[in-house]
């Protein structure tokens, strides 16, 4: 068979299963992320091989795993792909009204507010869409982003360039002190470590607990703990209650709305640190649909929490709100949630 024929007869199906493949070395694991058998997804693979005359993978190994000429390849054909899903975004760039299936993540900070109205509305300018919800910590978002699980993320910003994703940035969310309202204890004291008042921190395996820990080890804050937990809304009840104090963000306080009345916030003392929260996309979403989320996002956010807590904390003006889609903070202190 002649070179020319074989390279007309490669199909771009058989090329996005072979990159599948060669990630998860598992025909299973291509086959559910496709939605196809494992036995067509092996008829494309082998198909494939057929086409160049080579064997890409070493069928008897479990996982499976690429031959040399099959790691040449597949460091060939990775830019290839993406230029073909980028040229794909740009021609799907029409109107959404005609978008037919929509995955969207974001982590849990936005779901009672945000993505039920995000819902809401994307359902009624997108009439003819079949939509998919997760919910999920950042770095499994931004997993599910790189492996073509998911089309949009909003989550916090990885920190580094992902030449596999887009990203948008979203929020600046700086860390904040929250008090127990009635607590007699002052900030001061509380962060110089002279009271007996405990830190209740987010569990230690959450990218959100170490950012915030790596800066109380800089300004040499150490506070006496007895509770963690990675769930914000408990920290609030938990504060309310006169149970502690602890370390969070104004959108994750936004969200404590019943806890409010029991509760103190206050700007972090010395060095302000943040999360920068990011609408992170696959290069092959539609432009348009991008730019739709995009807007009703910011709107939402806009809406929900920054407005009303500009309004009963002035402070927070100038350190928490929207980032425009060009900025990057370099050099401030950012983790995953």
């Amino acid at each position: 068979m002649s070179r020319t024929k074989s390279a007309r007869d490669i199909s771009l199906k058989s090329l996005e299963l072979f990159q599948v493949c060669a990630k998860e070395g598992s025909l299973q694991a291509a086959a559910r992320e496709a939605g196809l058998t494992v036995s067509t997804v092996s008829h494309h693979l082998r198909s494939l091989e057929d086409h160049l005359g080579v064997e890409l993978f070493n069928h008897a190994r479990r996982p499976m795993v690429l031959t040399p000429k099959g790691q040449v390849f597949s460091r060939q054909i990775e830019e290839a792909l993406r230029t073909i899903r980028k040229a794909k975004a740009e021609a799907s760039a029409g109107s959404v009204a005609d978008a037919s299936f929509l995955r969207i993540g974001a982590i849990e900070d936005f779901v009672s507010d945000i993505v039920p109205h995000l819902a809401v509305s994307l359902s009624g300018v997108m009439p003819n869409c079949d939509f998919v919800y997760h919910t999920g910590v950042s770095h499994d978002l931004i997993n599910m982003l790189r492996n073509r699980q998911l089309d949009l993320g909003i989550c916090t910003a990885p920190g580094e360039t992902m030449s596999d994703l887009q990203e948008r940035p979203l929020l600046r969310d700086p860390f904040i002190v929250v008090l127990p309202r009635l607590a007699p204890q002052s900030l001061s004291d509380i962060m110089e470590g002279t009271t007996k008042l405990p830190f209740l921190r987010f569990c230690s395996n959450l990218m959100i607990a170490r950012q915030i820990d790596a800066q109380l080890r800089r300004l040499g804050v150490s506070s006496p703990h007895r509770f963690e937990c990675s769930n914000n809304q408990t920290l609030m009840a938990m504060v309310a209650a006169n149970a502690g104090w602890t370390i969070t963000t104004p959108l994750l306080f936004s969200r404590a709305k019943r806890f409010h009345n029991d509760l103190r916030m206050h700007r972090f003392p010395g060095k302000s640190f943040a999360r920068r929260l990011a609408l992170m996309t696959t290069p092959d979403c539609s432009r348009s649909v991008i730019e739709l989320v995009d807007s009703k996002v910011r709107a939402l956010i806009l809406q929900h929490a920054i407005e009303p807590l500009h309004a009963s904390e002035p402070w927070l003006a100038d350190s928490f709100g929207l980032l425009e889609p060009s900025e990057n903070e370099a050099g401030e202190t950012i983790g995953l949630a």
